[in-house]
This record gives C-alpha cells, structure tokens and sequence, in this order.
C-alpha cells in the first residue's frame, strides 16, 4: 500500500520516541501522592490524552491544576535518567523528510515534549502541544491546528499514532492515517495502515508531496 500525503503529523511518545518506562513510573508516584486507587487509576484510559483531562477524570476540579503541574515536573525530571529513547526507525526515516513537510502532534505539555525530543536529538519545525490546544485527543483540534499551521489542506495530510484515541482524532480531521503497533496490538488499531514501527516503511519526497510505502 502507497499513501501520498502533502504533509506528516506525527505524535510523539509511543510513535517517534518511547517513554511508557517513564509515563508508567512518574505517574504511578503521582497517583499514591494524589491517594488515588489502583482501581480508580485503572479505569482511566491515560495513554494518548493531555494530562489535564486525565487529572480531571480522577480528582476535584480545585485540586486538577495542582497536579497537573506536578506530574509535567515529575515526568520532565524523569528525562535525564533514561526516560525516553527513539523508536525504530524514528531517525531515518524523520531524516528523509524537508522541515517544512512535518509535524510532531503530542498531547504532552510543550515543556515536557521539547524536553523528551531534545534528550534523543530531535528538532521539529513545528510543533503542536497541550499548551496550545483546548481540546486534546481524540478530538481533531490538534491535528487540525498542525494543517492550518503547516498551510497544508487536512485531506492531504498523513497522521501517524500508536494510539486509538490519536487515530481517532485523525480520522476526524478527514486525514489518513498510520498506526504504530509500539504500545497497542495491531488488532486494536484502525487505520488505513498498520504496521508494527517506522522501520516498517520509506519515503520518496518529490516537489509536491511524500509518497509512504511499505518497504518491501
């Protein structure tokens, strides 16, 4: 399968770099500091969505922008001691693309995602965080404001995500979309292509757009 797009949007943790080591030990501390259960923390879907939203499904609305500060600084200590490294094929494949083609589309802070793409090496042009949204995955809004920022049409972009709720919020943008199985069994995934990590796949730039295809 072939998929052309005139612009790339990807997310960042569980699709360019891995840091579910880190997100599982800094919010397992949080969540004993914040009194909350393994059963509450249980029921709530935390990979894939800002952090603000997870707060607000666990803790009184007074006490949410308390925590929120504290997980960003807990996670964003975590960084230095190994936090976060690259995914397969992350490198080569970013390496092949012009600056102006793509986007990294996260739902971490802009703090702690610059912070997670500086200790492995990678410098987006364009980067859309939790910071400047209002509404995180899996509503549209981010990747929608990461086309109006690289000037490119939604139907000519390509959204790549390990998570449902990130593949939901392409699809609704009206984009294609390319599934990671780095956090989540190829089964559990929709999308117009699965694969298993971004070693899976090449890209041909010409003047007008990438052409993404399986490698053979």
């Amino acid at each position: 399968m072939t998929i052309h797009a005139q612009a790339l949007l990807f997310d960042n943790d569980g699709t360019l770099v891995s840091s579910l080591d880190s997100v599982n030990r800094c919010w397992t501390r949080w969540a004993v500091e914040y009194g909350i259960t393994a059963e509450q923390f249980g029921r709530v879907e935390l990979h894939g969505r800002p952090a603000a939203e997870i707060a607000a499904d666990l803790l009184p609305a007074h006490v949410v922008p308390e925590a929120v500060a504290r997980i960003e600084d807990l996670e964003v200590e975590d960084v230095p001691g190994g936090g976060v490294r690259l995914l397969p094929g992350t490198e080569d494949f970013l390496a092949a693309l012009p600056a102006e083609r793509w986007a990294v589309v996260t739902s971490a802070t802009r703090r702690l995602a610059e912070a997670r793409l500086e200790a492995v090496g990678i410098l987006p042009k364009t980067l859309i965080a939790a910071d400047d949204i209002t509404r995180g995955k899996p509503d549209p809004e981010p990747y929608l404001l990461a086309a109006r920022t690289l000037g490119v049409d939604p139907a000519h972009c390509v959204v790549f995500e390990d998570a449902p709720a990130g593949l939901q919020a392409g699809r609704a943008a009206g984009m294609a979309t390319v599934a990671l199985a780095t956090t989540h069994r190829a089964h559990e995934l929709t999308a117009d292509l699965v694969v298993e990590d971004l070693s899976a796949l090449s890209a041909l730039v010409t003047d007008g757009e990438v052409e993404i295809s399986v490698r053979p």
